[in-house]
């Protein structure tokens, strides 16, 4: 009996993986010289939940590539840690365990015929930098690149590179929401130049990659919400193009176009002026983005959800649902928006949207706004669910992620027959990890974690994944 629903078939030569992040599935935090991250010293304080052990990726990649491999995989997208190689965040004498852990955890995919699409930053700025002020501080920017220097020179069985996974995540979750360290809530002037900092860095290590003359192709991830105002009103429109303009415009404009179309910085400027911010670019930043604008040979694009918003002008304030406690969410930013819930669209229990329309208007509005835009890749997409795990002898059922996925590939393909260049797709995540705010309680694997024994069982969408990947062998 086949799960194939939606999706019939996948194209030849179509990249189809599943998606890591190092601190997320790795473990193993304080072994083998590994220095500290933004992280380790915060969770610790707070108490909540640990990563470790994650999914012990460290120590046992080999069974996941096996598995991958067993059920349809032909590429894998993992991190680096940037403090295995340099425990402190600067480039010197690199801790050679980090570096042989790497060497053998990429031979060990090609092995598998599993290609691997690698990021140098996952959210994990080492400690040191991260207590010098992380990407606000602009040495930072000058460490990343020589980091990434030296792994494009140390690692050439790489030859697809990201550098920086979700620059607005980031800047969001640490300076906007308070979810990541340091906690700022509001802090605008910091969210707005973390972007452009990271931005910068990007920029200039895909330069820097370019004059190495290597043979590979490089990139960014952006995430990806279109914002949509909940009802058509001149205020709620504008609401939503301020949003838009925050959280994709302005990191769009400056990774394709090189610089900030006079009509993002309007709207940029508008919310500056809204919250007392601003925003400081450098002599020379603005030549860099240029330079590197045109030389991006992939982007990878992580889509989840959309946002819908009305005309918001009270102060800022949001709760964030780390729990799974549906319906608790909120999000008030002021002169911007608030999101609000569309009660046609259902959300999972984290009160995210799902909205497979949403990624059919972004690859379609990038691939028309962004003539740099080459080849597209989504990078991340998935449902957080909270599997149900019965006996080790039965498969675990997890359908509604299988429909959530199979709507948003097909959103993809449909793109993609109306001519985006769509060639790939990563589920996140490839098994259960370790969730930066939720902990172990929020699943999106392929593969179930049991995160007392590290064994792996087997889920209904790795079924339905290996079926989908054959597809692409008749």
């Amino acid at each position: 009996m086949t799960l194939l629903n939606r999706v019939k078939s996948l194209p030849k030569n179509f990249v189809l993986g599943g998606a890591t992040a190092a601190y997320q599935v790795e473990g193993n935090t304080k072994v083998d010289g590994k220095g500290k991250t933004m992280w380790d010293d915060y969770l610790k304080k707070q108490g909540r939940f640990s990563p470790d052990p994650a999914s012990d990726f460290y120590n046992r990649y080999p069974e996941d590539l096996e598995l991958s491999a067993k059920y349809g995989l032909n590429a894998i997208r993992v991190s680096i840690a940037w403090t295995r190689i340099f425990p402190d965040g600067v480039v010197g004498t690199p801790n050679e365990l980090g570096v042989k852990y790497y060497h053998e955890l990429f031979h060990e995919c090609l092995k598998h015929g599993i290609t691997p699409y690698v990021t140098l930053h996952h959210f994990d700025t080492p400690k040191a930098l991260f207590d010098q002020g992380d990407w606000l501080n602009r040495k930072q920017i000058d460490d990343f690149v020589d980091y990434a220097k030296f792994c494009f020179k140390e690692f050439p069985e790489v030859t697809n590179w990201f550098t920086i996974n979700e620059l607005i995540s980031l800047a969001e979750s640490q300076y906007i929401a308070g979810a990541f360290p340091p906690n700022h809530h509001f802090d605008v002037t910091s969210a707005i130049q973390a972007q452009h900092n990271e931005l910068v860095a990007h920029a200039r290590a895909v330069l820097a990659y370019k004059e190495l003359g290597l043979e590979g192709r490089i990139g960014l991830i952006h995430v990806i919400q279109p914002v949509y105002p909940i009802t058509e009103t001149p205020e709620n429109q504008h609401a939503a193009d301020l949003q838009d303009a925050f959280i994709n415009r302005f990191l769009l404009d400056g990774t394709f176009l090189g610089k900030y179309s006079d009509g993002t910085m309007d709207l940029i400027n508008e919310i500056l002026d809204k919250n007392d911010a601003h925003l400081e670019i450098a002599d020379g930043d603005m030549d860099y983005l240029k330079a590197a604008s045109t030389q991006n040979d992939f982007f990878g694009l992580n889509y989840y959800q959309n946002q819908y918003v009305k005309a918001y002008d009270g102060p800022s304030g949001n709760v964030f649902n780390g729990t799974g406690a549906k319906g608790t969410t909120s999000f008030k930013f002021h002169g911007v928006c608030e999101s609000v819930t569309n009660p046609d669209v259902p959300t999972t229990d984290w009160d995210w949207n799902i909205f497979p329309q949403g990624l059919y208007d972004v690859l379609t509005r990038i691939s028309k706004e962004y003539k740099n835009c080459k080849t597209i890749y989504i990078t991340e997409n998935g449902m957080g669910y909270k599997d149900k795990f019965v006996s080790p002898d039965e498969v675990i059922d997890d359908s509604p992620r299988i429909d959530y996925v199979d709507q948003h590939i097909e959103a993809l393909l449909k793109a993609r027959a109306e001519g985006v260049d769509v060639q790939g797709y990563f589920i996140w995540s490839l098994q259960d990890q370790f969730s930066w705010a939720n902990g172990y309680n929020k699943r999106y694997g392929l593969f179930y974690v049991d995160f007392e024994t590290q064994k792996r069982y087997i889920k209904k969408s790795a079924l339905w994944f290996k079926e989908l990947s054959d597809t692409m062998k008749d």
